[in-house]
């Protein structure tokens, strides 16, 4: 048996581990592989430290593609291989023509959910520009998605299943580099790292589009520090590096932008 309250005793993110643990209960129970539902970066990264200590169950996590930030975590008996044939997430194309009425993530999301589906069904939506988006979900949702989905604000669109290979996502680039700044605040530090303005940047807090290692921050005024990953929505993400203090009494940051 999983050391269950041990567990949980030590989680920060008590309610969403205790719905996973119930999966890898499961699988030790069935012996057959037990998905969870699609979870964010921190439950992802929660999972990794705990389950990689226990020896009596193999686990892997699922988004679609290498870079995915939302992911299902497929559990099993060590005794037993994983199902290749099994699978664990599906593909679906929105396409609509969105070029004279522009749609974010946010407005994709927001008519999936709309539809009834909760969050958790959902995992990554890539967005296309004026040809729609593509977007990765729970395989028994596709067939109600394929006949609910019709609109994405005013655009009319036809949502339709793909297979995972057709798939159109850029591999972001990478690039380092070094910023001297007054101060450590997340407002600074993010316009630096992603070369937007430092107005710009604060409207992204504010509308909480910015996130400080996968945790939403809505004050400007957040410290940095090294170790932090900060991503904004359509803009990138930023891995902060050594921090030194100059003659100056400013802060020499650097920084690795992936857009």
């Amino acid at each position: 048996m999983l050391p269950r309250e041990e567990i949980l005793k030590k989680s920060s993110n008590r309610e969403e581990i205790a719905k996973v643990l119930d999966k890898a209960d499961q699988a030790i129970k069935t012996w057959e592989v037990a998905y969870t539902d699609f979870l964010a970066p921190p439950i992802l990264a929660e999972i990794e430290r705990v389950f990689s200590t226990l020896t009596e169950l193999e686990f892997r996590a699922e988004g679609g593609y290498p870079q995915a930030e939302r992911q299902r975590v497929g559990f099993c008996r060590s005794e037993i291989p994983f199902d290749s044939s099994q699978e664990s997430v599906s593909l679906l194309d929105i396409s609509g023509n969105f070029l004279f009425d522009p749609a974010t993530h946010r407005d994709f999301l927001g008519s999936i959910l709309g539809t009834g589906i909760v969050r958790d069904k959902v995992g990554d939506i890539i967005v296309l520009g004026e040809r729609g988006a593509q977007a990765f979900v729970l395989p028994e949702m596709v067939e109600f998605l394929e006949q609910s989905l019709v609109q994405v604000r005013s655009v009319p669109v036809k949502t339709q299943k793909i297979p995972l290979e057709n798939l159109k996502f850029h591999v972001p680039t990478k690039k380092e580099l070094t910023t001297v700044e007054a101060s450590l605040r997340l407002d600074a530090i993010a316009s630096a790292g992603l070369g937007v303005s430092r107005n710009k940047m604060v409207e992204a807090i504010n509308s909480g589009d910015v996130r400080v290692n996968w945790k939403d921050i809505k004050q400007s005024s957040y410290q940095i520090k090294t170790g932090d990953l900060i991503a904004v929505r359509g803009k990138g993400r930023i891995e902060v590096g050594e921090i030194a203090v100059t003659k100056k009494e400013r802060y020499r940051v650097q920084l690795t932008r992936f857009k």
